[in-house]
């Protein structure tokens, strides 16, 4: 019997997190700030959001997702700092990843602006998601409605 194994390892990418977080005494709104990744390989772009949010939340424990957002992703990846788990849930928002860290087990969630989000628009919703006094939902964050 063959075993498969679902750990990948991951260097991080050459390319910078595009990330924008609310000031740290800001507990209010929805999301905690926004990503904007270059592509729907969650794997791929993890490493490096990780490493700048390892800032924060000391080692991170656990990342979860919408499973249709992200396809084809493993269920553990395997970063400088150690083991990540991956948690795809269908009653996540599709537009929110949550990192979950180690410092007293601190979590943040993430407006995710899509891959293919015209550099204007994904700035302008990198900043309005990630604005201090920030309360909108996650749909009118995405839609500026």
């Amino acid at each position: 019997m063959t075993t498969v194994s679902h750990r990948n390892t991951v260097a991080p990418p050459k390319h910078v997190a595009r990330l924008r977080l609310k000031p740290k005494a800001s507990a209010t709104g929805h999301v905690d700030g926004a990503w904007w990744p270059a592509s729907r390989d969650l794997a791929a772009e993890l490493p490096f959001l990780l490493v700048v949010l390892a800032v924060q939340l000391e080692h991170v424990e656990r990342v979860t997702y919408n499973l249709t957002a992200w396809p084809s992703t493993p269920r553990r990846l395997v970063v400088e700092s150690g083991d990540v788990r991956l948690e795809g849930f269908r009653s996540q928002h599709p537009a929110t990843v949550t990192v979950i860290g180690t410092a007293g087990r601190r979590r943040l969630t993430l407006l995710v602006v899509p891959p293919e989000t015209e550099p204007d628009l994904a700035h302008r919703l990198l900043m309005t998601a990630a604005h201090r006094e920030s309360v909108d939902g996650i749909d009118t964050l995405l839609t500026g409605e």
